[in-house]
């Protein structure tokens, strides 16, 4: 199946954009002066507090070979991926505006981290003997967890479009999933399935999964480690996944996969990714469709949906006993694979990709029934039928999906955030409460540090990600107007996850250092936005030096700039970004008027397009 909207957008080039959008883009001059609100004085506070915890943060968890301090160990929940995720939102941090320095620390974590798991390895888990990490990524593993171990990875490029390494290292990993590579024979093409929930550098598991190969090698679990999932024994650890068995199939877990895809075609690695991660979306689209509108979680490697449609590791049906409790919890992380769909939008501009997902929720909701007086609607399916009952209707994803439609039918799906009573113009304090309490959270987790009584020996490497300082939830919202997808839950309505792209209306670059995010001394406030425009504040909180800051439309470059209202006038733009030049002590609020997803997604800088 097809969106015509693709099509479309596939005779798209360079060459059709106007001159502006491929050389240095337009200049708007502020030169009114405005007295430096709080909120301006906060976020610079915050940028600067959150790379000095970071720092510090560094010193204390990573060693002279960038290596992280910890027992390091093969484990789903304790493993490489936790590793790589001890400095996340870091590359993020830096792409809004933060320090140099953090950007360099992240890449020499990331690094690091390589070459840590590179040379770990197991003595009982089969897999991983020669290796946790084969050519720089995870042998095999799932992609609830391969995708969070690639938070860091799949920001840099925000930073660094023209990093050659970074491109080939993308272009490797994604081609672990294209069908590409001569020994990780993960992608099928001919049936369009990853034949495995287990897969990586070495290729899918093909036979059933067993506690061990998801634990990991036996160890003090519970005594001389502290248990993030609170089993007691290396026993317990065990039980945990005794009934992860079921990994011989396409998952829509796996659709995280596309995320490389989505960066090496924005990074320029050609255009053979981007085809092969919408094939591979297009494939589950019309499996959701023959199921009813409901996205299967169990696919057969010959393409088909399985009989058991609920089937598979973290899937509609699946809720394993808790071997501390002996009780069953549902686990379905179906809902993750939104950010795929997400991914299909910004290489297309079709919203199409997630009417799949309304259409998903209005199913899920015509279940409902009533339980002691009160609306429920299910959150999972098995062999019975829906169970799982909740209060109220299904909003699960409700969040992503009004913010990428942006129609009023889907509002109230998205619930009574209060980042979005601020948009609406119902919460005006927001900006100042939502960047004190980040702050507030960068110093609980400096005093954490500072508490922390564990040893390398005695701490695993999930122990340092509730450490971790980066607090940057209300600087994506408030400055770029977009989604932080992490942990904790971000949204009432979604399951928090990593390794995901940024989706947000406005970028920010420094002109004159030719570096992403905003200048030293701006800072910036998205006040509102709809379906065609967003209203920004930038100042320049500078009294001797003037800044120039380039804006641009969308974290890729996707949503066309077609004009700028200042100060009462309207000047046309058509491009996907324009520079402003913010004299000393001067500030201005903007109207940016927009096409979301006019423009195929690009991590290139605005002047080297």
């Amino acid at each position: 199946m097809t969106f015509r909207r693709r099509d479309l957008l596939a005779g798209i080039a360079a060459a059709t954009l106007p001159a502006t959008a491929r050389g240095a883009p337009p200049t708007l001059v502020a030169d009114r002066p405005m007295a430096p609100p709080d909120w301006a004085r906060l976020q610079r506070t915050l940028l600067r507090a959150n790379a000095e915890a970071c720092e510090a943060f560094y010193a204390r968890y990573v060693d002279d070979r960038d290596q992280l301090r910890v027992f390091a160990r093969w484990g789903a929940n304790d493993g490489p991926d936790d590793a790589a995720e001890a400095t996340n939102d870091w590359a993020l941090l830096h792409a809004l505006g933060g320090a140099d320095r953090i950007l360099d620390l992240a890449q020499r974590f990331w690094e690091g981290h390589l070459r840590q798991y590179t040379a770990a390895r197991t003595v009982d888990v089969p897999i991983a003997r020669q290796g946790m990490y084969a050519r720089e990524f995870p042998v095999q593993m799932d992609w609830q967890h391969n995708s969070e171990g690639l938070t860091t990875f799949n920001l840099l490029g925000m930073s660094t479009p023209g990093d050659r390494t970074l491109l080939a290292r993308t272009r490797r990993y994604a081609d672990f999933y294209t069908g590409r590579d001569p020994i990780a024979h993960n992608y099928d093409p001919a049936h369009r399935v990853i034949r495995s929930m287990l897969n990586g550098s070495l290729g899918p598991m093909l036979r059933p999964a067993t506690p061990l190969d998801w634990a990991g090698d036996p160890f003090e679990a519970g005594a001389r480690f502290h248990m993030e999932h609170g089993e007691t024994s290396y026993q317990q650890t065990l039980d945990h996944y005794a009934e992860y068995t079921d990994v011989v199939c396409d998952s829509p877990l796996n659709l995280q996969a596309t995320t490389l895809g989505l960066n090496a075609y924005a990074l320029g690695g050609g255009e053979r990714y981007r085809r092969w991660a919408l094939d591979y979306l297009d494939a589950w689209v019309d499996r959701a469709r023959a199921n009813g509108d409901m996205l299967p979680s169990k696919v057969g490697l010959d393409g088909r949906t399985a009989p058991d449609w609920w089937g598979g590791v973290y899937g509609w049906g699946f809720s394993p006993v808790v071997p501390q409790t002996g009780k069953r919890e549902d686990r379905n992380r179906v809902p993750r694979a939104i950010t795929a769909f997400m991914n299909a939008v910004l290489l297309t501009g079709d919203l199409g990709y997630i009417d799949l997902w309304r259409r998903q929720t209005a199913r899920i909701n015509a279940a409902a029934k009533r339980i002691d007086g009160r609306e429920h609607t299910p959150t999972m399916f098995g062999p019975e039928g829906w169970y799982g009952w909740k209060p109220g209707p299904y909003r699960t994803n409700g969040f992503e999906i009004w913010y990428l439609r942006q129609h009023a039918d889907d509002r109230a799906a998205a619930g009574d955030h209060p980042w979005l009573a601020f948009l609406e113009g119902r919460n005006p304090d927001y900006p100042l409460r939502a960047l004190r309490a980040d702050l507030d959270r960068v110093a609980a987790r400096v005093a954490a540090r500072e508490k922390d009584p564990t040893t390398p020996e005695t701490r695993l490497a999930d122990w340092p990600i509730d450490i971790n300082p980066a607090s940057v939830t209300s600087l994506v919202q408030l400055m770029t107007g977009g989604l932080h997808i992490a942990r904790p839950p971000w949204s009432p309505t979604s399951p928090s996850q990593g390794g995901v792209p940024l989706h947000c209306r406005l970028r920010y670059f420094d002109a004159d250092r030719r570096r992403a995010g905003v200048p030293e001394d701006v800072a910036a406030l998205v006040h509102a936005m709809d379906d065609g425009a967003v209203e920004v504040t930038l100042v320049n909180l500078a009294r001797d030096h003037a800044r120039r800051v380039t804006v641009q439309g969308g974290a890729y470059a996707e949503h066309r700039i077609d004009s700028v209202t200042m100060d009462g006038r309207t000047l046309p733009v058509g491009a996907r970004a324009f520079t402003l030049r913010l004299e000393p002590g001067c500030g201005t609020r903007l109207r940016i008027a927009m096409r979301r997803f006019a423009d195929r997604p690009t991590l290139a800088f605005p002047w080297d397009r």
